[in-house]
This record gives structure tokens, C-alpha cells and sequence, in this order.
């Protein structure tokens, strides 16, 4: 069964999605269904991590990437130990990585999650143009598999001495309630002066290793962001704290269970 639109421009796959109706059998019984998934609301936007967009947006230079990558570490271990509970082990850099992340801090890591659902959440919820949500293949990433991040010193032994030109996914051993919450993983990449795409089109099977899903926020949003909210996948259970709640409220201003908002009609059933 062939669905979407395919584009074949790319060494990697890119599907524009028409339907709500059409992602769900994209995603269902389909060769995707094991990917790890992200979303993002801007579709032209190319796949960086945080930390590589503040590198280049500041334009520090490249040749001090590395060091100064390892400084905000060093001062994030130093100080985050007065606002801990448990203190995670000092040498499992990617732990601390994982931790900052969710803190907001820039790091190499992206967050991915094993659920499409949460990806077409965070492809949706913010967007009024063009959402995307990027899948990768863990099979064809552990194919060239490099470095065990969750092996403590290797961070810093392999990806701040060495610029290799590939990519790990997993997550840490201790994993916070977020990233539970959101089924999530993380990708990270070797170098940072690329983005994803452009490292794994050097990958054996491009196409087999990273699709880019279009979402048309016209065609997708109003029916996809109302199934995740009847599925309960929202910023209140996606982030399971005091912020996730009152973020979550923005949605209710679209909803109601009486009528729809913007046109103020009333829900079916209803007088």
C-alpha cells in the first residue's frame, strides 16, 4: 500500500501526510512502527540539537566547541547538586546530559520518543504552517554504532576528542520522569558542525534509516491534536509536573465539549 506523497530529492525518505486519517497508517503495521519518532513544529527546519543551533547562532568559533561543551558539564555537575534528590554517578556524563536536557540547558542531545503519538504532539501543538516528525531506524543506526554512551567516560573519551561522522541512540540507565512520560530516547550525534540528515545520508541505506513526515497543520492539526487529547496525550501527562499542567491549558482554549470554539457550533448531540 503506498501512501502519501514521496518525494525522492533527498537520500532520505519525505512523506507529506494529507490526513490525520493517513499518518495513522503510516504508523500502523508498517515498517516504521519499531522507529523512534520526533516531532517539530517547523518543517523547514534542519535536525540540530540545541547545542549545535546556540554554537552557530552565537557563532562561536568551532575549534572551541569542544571545550566549551565539556565547561557548562563541569558547572552544571558542580552546581545542580544543591537542587538534587539523588545525585547522579559524576562520571556518567550522559546521565548529567540527559538531566540538563530536560532542565533546558543546550546539549547534543534531541529527544526522540518510541511513540508516534508523542511525536505528532509536539509536530502539532505549536504549529500553523508546516509540522514534521522525523522517524530514524534503530536497526540501521546500531549497524554503525560506534561508542555505549551509557558506559561511564565514554562521552568524553569519544565525542569531545573525536569528530567522527555518525550517530547513537538510546537513553541513559536512570531515566527521569519526562523522559518515562514521554516514551522517550535520545539521538546524538558525534559531531556537531552537521545536522542528522546530513550524517546519515553517508550511512549505508539512507532511505532505510531516516524519514521526514510533512504535516500540514490545514490538513492534520484540528483532527490530530482532538484524538491526542481524547487519548490523553498532553503537556499535563507529557511533562507530569506543575509547569506540563499549566502549559497544557493552552489546548483547552481551542475545546469544549458543548461546542467547537471556533465556529460555535454545537458538538453533535448536543442542543
Amino acid at each position: 500500500m503506498v501512501l502519501g506523497n514521496k518525494s525522492e530529492s533527498t537520500p532520505y525518505e519525505v512523506v507529506r501526510i494529507g490526513s490525520w486519517e493517513e499518518y495513522l497508517s503510516m504508523i500502523s503495521d508498517s515498517p516504521y512502527q519499531n522507529w523512534a519518532f520526533r516531532g517539530q513544529r517547523d518543517a523547514s527546519a534542519p535536525l540540530f540539537s540545541a547545542l549545535s543551533r546556540y554554537f552557530m547562532s552565537f557563532r562561536v568559533d568551532p575549534r572551541a566547541w569542544p571545550e566549551q561543551e565539556e565547561r557548562i558539564l563541569r558547572i552544571f555537575k558542580r552546581k545542580a547538586i544543591h537542587f538534587l534528590d539523588v545525585v547522579p554517578d559524576r562520571e556518567d556524563d550522559f546521565e548529567w546530559l540527559a538531566l540538563m536536557q530536560d532542565h533546558g540547558a543546550p546539549t547534543r542531545l534531541l529527544d526522540f520518543s518510541w511513540s508516534p503519538y508523542v511525536a505528532a504532539f509536539f509536530a502539532l501543538h505549536n504549529t500553523t504552517a508546516e509540522g514534521v516528525i522525523w522517524a530514524c531506524n534503530p536497526v540501521e543506526i546500531e549497524r554503525m554504532k560506534q561508542v555505549d554512551l551509557t558506559k561511564p567516560g565514554n562521552f568524553r573519551k569519544r565525542l569531545l576528542s573525536e569528530a567522527a561522522n555518525f550517530v547513537w541512540l538510546g537513553e541513559p540507565y536512570a531515566m527521569n520522569r519526562r523522559l518515562i512520560a514521554q516514551s522517550g530516547t535520545f539521538l546524538v550525534p558525534a559531531i556537531l558542525n552537521k545536522s542528522i540528515e546530513e550524517i546519515l545520508k553517508d550511512y549505508p541505506n539512507p532511505k532505510q534509516t531516516l524519514i521526514k513526515f510533512i504535516l500540514p497543520a490545514n490538513r492534520v492539526r484540528e483532527k490530530g491534536m482532538r484524538e491526542l487529547y481524547r487519548m490523553n496525550v498532553t503537556q499535563a501527562t507529557l511533562f507530569p509536573d506543575l509547569d506540563g499542567l499549566a502549559r497544557s491549558l493552552a489546548y483547552e482554549l481551542e475545546f469544549h465539549w458543548a461546542y467547537d470554539p471556533r465556529t460555535m457550533k454545537p458538538r453533535q448531540g448536543e442542543k
